[in-house]
């Protein structure tokens, strides 16, 4: 863990002193001060905390347990159901969001009732929620509020989904494997809470807690990503998926119990 540990605090803090090159420290316990010892230092006023914090964040979610991968190629499996398998997600943007797009593929053979992307805060646990009531109906909540999708039933196949909101106008999009599927409103001037439990494979009906297995996803979930504006679906590309809240090519994450990552199956 030393290698991972000290290679991504001085990465970070590189930045304040991009000619610096990294010195590995005689102790093999890392602390954040002996990395810090380790690479050399510019006068404070270029050197702020600001431009350190990533690093000692970053820091902070690889001693959790936390992964940091670029996913390309890969999906999420959740082979069968439970309550406990599940995979959090580490956004890279913490903000109040005012406008977001989100876009992941997806398979299941499931006819129940299932969670694709759960975003869960402490006064809401349905704070943007893309859930599927049941076959051919995708329902989005935001801030609790929820608009259903009727889609046309399809055969069982990967699914890719678009959904986007923005808060001016209240306007909810969704569009399923490349095909607008309508717009309707909700919370018009609502701001998504930046204080988020972020969780695949389960729905959260209290702040990264209380799953229920009857709602849990079983299937593969591949190419995830959150942005924080409302992006042109109608342009959106097949293979664009580095968003700047989540990007699957950039993913931290923690996965718990019985969840595998393998080379996707689809596109």
């Amino acid at each position: 863990m030393f290698t991972i540990y000290s290679f991504a605090f001085c990465y970070w803090y590189k930045g304040c002193a991009p000619e610096a090159q990294y010195k590995k420290p005689d102790s093999e316990h890392l602390s954040i001060t002996t990395a810090a010892a380790s690479c050399p230092l510019l006068p404070p006023k270029e050197c702020t905390m600001e431009k350190l914090l990533p690093g000692v964040l970053l820091l902070v979610f690889l001693s959790e347990g936390m992964t940091h991968s670029d996913l390309g190629g890969k999906a999420f499996i959740f082979p069968e159901e439970s309550n406990t398998a599940y995979v959090s997600l580490i956004p890279r943007l913490k903000k109040p969001l005012k406008n977001f797009t989100l876009c992941l593929k997806a398979f299941t053979d499931l006819s129940r009732s299932y969670s694709l992307f759960s975003y869960s805060t402490k006064s809401r646990d349905n704070e943007l929620l893309l859930f599927v009531s049941k076959v051919g109906e995708y329902m989005l909540h935001v801030g609790n509020a929820a608009v259903t999708f009727k889609v046309p039933p399809s055969p069982y196949a990967p699914v890719h989904l678009c959904a986007s909101w923005e808060s001016a106008s209240g306007i909810a999009e969704l569009w399923v494997n490349g095909k607008p599927m309508g717009r309707k409103g909700l919370q018009k001037g609502y701001y998504v809470k930046q204080e988020a439990s972020i969780i695949l494979g389960q729905e959260q009906d209290s702040f990264g807690g209380s799953f229920d297995a009857k709602q849990s996803f079983v299937g593969e979930i591949w190419d995830v990503s959150l942005w924080d504006r409302v992006v042109p679906l109608r342009d959106m590309c097949a293979s664009c998926y580095n968003g700047n809240v989540l990007s699957w090519q950039a993913l931290t994450y923690k996965d718990k119990g019985y969840v595998v990552v393998k080379p996707k199956l689809w596109a």
